[in-house]
């Protein structure tokens, strides 16, 4: 009989393992699933350990990636193999693999994103071949395996932990990373913030119809003009809000209009096609501003960044979120709500409103 995980793994930011923590156990509770966090400070990472009773998958697919804030990647997962011999760290690898029953399309090695275990990449490189060699000729790895995936997660050359990923409940990027290339004449690295929220929040096959040159948009705290260069990116035309300056190059594109208003009062002209907004300001004020906008239908989506306190940002994201969509639903809106700790943000996370009328 094949023997079941019963850990959940998750990446995360280094230094948000306390937050990512909080968030699973308060989810799983309010799941009924019995667990427990285990994290170390600035690993990268949250196991949760499940009763031996309670199959991994259950939680797995209960809480999907797509509805975690702090988490990069979910993985079901075993107990970490540790005390590895350097002489031979395969065999244990594939023995666990073999009694596991699992059978996968692909292996991905991985690490936290911490400078320490970059470390490992020429081990893993050194692996890469003999390990799939040896799961291919145990039928392990093979073609046609349901599209799932082995990942082994390194955090020491003598220490990995096992874990499997499902299409449609993953992120499809190693570590869970959307490493994008800055572009030059953006004004600002803010930028990536919101190409990346794009890349998580809307598929891709949607961009033609929801990201275009026939649309408008509000960005509000624009300057000097990171989000606004997206926006005008993909063509459309922009009300930049903001009493600071904004970018010459962007402002000769004559698809922005500078307002120098209040971007916490400010009204549009008409229903807009998409709201963004990374104002250094308290989140639940945010939140209000955001609000009104979509309870007057001013915009059909809506992305922007919450700026987290230092202690309980779980908390706080979680009180924030709550308050929008039960604001929303009294007023009879109908959203779709997500919110990601993206890569390119630091202290905030972003989140994204598709209204549904």
């Amino acid at each position: 009989m094949a023997v079941c995980p019963h850990e959940w793994l998750l990446y995360c930011r280094p230094g948000f393992e306390k937050d990512l923590s909080a968030e699973l156990s308060d989810k799983a509770a309010r799941m009924g699933q019995a667990g427990y966090p285990v994290a170390a400070p600035g690993s990268g990472h949250v196991r949760f350990v499940l009763d031996p009773a309670t199959p991994a998958n259950d939680v797995h697919r209960g809480l999907p990636l797509e509805a975690l804030v702090f988490a990069r990647q979910s993985l079901v997962a075993f107990p970490p193999l540790e005390d590895l011999p350097r002489d031979d760290r395969l065999t244990a690898i594939v023995e666990l693999v073999v009694a596991s029953g699992w059978s996968f399309e692909s292996v991905w090695q991985e690490t936290p994103d911490t400078n320490e275990e970059k470390a490992l990449a020429g081990l893993m490189k050194a692996l890469r071949k003999p390990l799939e060699s040896t799961l291919k000729k145990r039928g392990a790895l093979r073609r046609k395996a349901g599209g799932r995936r082995l990942h082994l997660f390194w955090t020491a050359g003598d220490r990995v932990q096992l874990a499997m990923s499902f299409p449609g409940n993953r992120a499809e990027h190693l570590g869970g990373i959307w490493r994008l290339k800055f572009p030059r004449e953006a004004p600002s690295r803010s930028t990536l913030k919101l190409e990346e929220a794009w890349h998580v929040f809307v598929p891709r096959d949607a961009w033609p119809a929801r990201l275009n040159d026939a649309m408008q948009a509000a960005d509000l705290g624009a300057a000097p003009g990171g989000w606004t260069y997206q926006l005008v990116r993909q063509g459309m035309y922009v009300y930049a809000i903001d009493n600071g300056p904004m970018d010459a190059t962007l402002m000769a594109t004559g698809q922005v209009e500078h307002l120098r208003e209040d971007a916490f009062v400010w009204e549009p002209p008409m229903r807009l096609d998409w709201l963004v907004c990374d104002i250094v300001d308290k989140p639940m004020r945010v939140i209000d501003m955001v609000e009104r906008w979509l309870i007057q239908k001013w915009c059909r989506e809506a992305i922007f960044n919450l700026k987290l306190p230092m202690k309980k940002r779980w908390e706080e994201v979680a009180r924030c979120l709550t308050r929008l969509d039960d604001s929303l639903q009294r007023a009879g809106v109908r959203a779709r709500i997500r919110a990601r700790h993206l890569y390119h943000d630091r202290e905030e996370v972003t989140v994204h409103v598709y209204l549904q009328d």
